[in-house]
């Protein structure tokens, strides 16, 4: 769930600072954008994975957060579909270097899912309904994941959160850190949650790399919880990437690398609507 040794992020563009934001008065700088994305990388490479950095892609200015258009694991990938329609083209883009890492590639066929609204755990796959993903699309990726042997369910994001991993991460086989707001809404069955301080809310899309957990650097109570709880916790700046409702989990795609089969017909034709 969370032992990686491989990941791909993109470069920010310089047209990241025109991405898509709730909050009109709050515009990033792209020096900033750089600087955070630098130093994630850094992150990710000191927790041991090896890291793919794709081109920017000017065209597409929310691109960076490569999670949103793609899931991949050991044994697969998905190309999804963003439920911004700015964001429709940026799978088709991912597709070539996902086909040569991957023995099986599908292509989500109908509806919208961002990446954003799956969370993985030992023993189910939650995908949120939010304004990003829609019903039709979680259904369509729930019969994909049952290709890769995973049971899928779908759940629905409260009002308010814009993605289900903006309010929740996996911290350890049985725990999901979440926001208060998400503790009270019942989605996930048989799993322990630890609520983030109050007033901390965006502190919960933590993201848990092998042996260490990466946290936004603004929220100290959370990281005196987590490190309470014996976790070797690396802070990061995020404060640029925030002003583009975006968090830590939303900058890479990672997984651990099984063994190369040969390939499977099981790749579904790249058709983006």
């Amino acid at each position: 769930m969370f032992n990686f040794d491989s990941a791909i992020v993109r470069s920010p563009s310089r047209s990241v600072v025109a991405g898509l934001r709730a909050d009109q008065g709050q515009v990033p700088t792209w020096e900033g954008i750089v600087a955070e994305h630098r130093a994630y990388v850094a992150a990710l490479e000191a927790a041991g994975l090896d890291i793919e950095v794709l081109p920017a892609l000017e065209a597409f200015p929310d691109s960076v957060f490569v999670e949103d258009p793609a899931l991949v694991f050991g044994e697969g990938a998905v190309l999804l579909r963003p439920g911004a329609p700015s964001r429709a083209g940026e799978a088709a883009h991912l597709a070539p270097t996902l086909e040569e890492r991957f023995d099986r590639v599908f292509a989500l066929p109908a509806g919208h899912v961002d990446g954003g609204d799956v969370l993985v755990t030992p023993g189910c796959v939650y995908i949120g309904l939010s304004s990003r993903t829609d019903a039709e699309g979680a259904q369509a990726l729930v019969s994909i994941l049952g290709e890769f042997g995973r049971t899928a369910s779908v759940v629905a994001t409260p009002p308010g959160i814009l993605h289900l991993k903006s309010a929740a991460a996996l911290i350890d086989e049985e725990t999901i850190l979440v926001t208060e707001t998400l503790a009270g809404a019942g989605l996930f069955d048989g799993m322990r949650q630890l609520s983030v301080p109050r007033g901390e809310d965006q502190a919960a899309n933590v993201l848990r790399l092998n042996d260490v957990v990466l946290v936004g650097a603004a929220f100290p109570r959370t990281i005196d919880l987590l490190m309470r709880r014996g976790m070797s916790v690396v802070p990061l700046a995020v404060t640029e990437v925030a002003k583009l409702d975006a968090g830590l989990s939303c900058m890479s795609l990672r997984w651990k690398r099984g063994r190369r089969r040969g390939r499977r017909a099981f790749r579904r034709p790249w058709v983006f609507a």
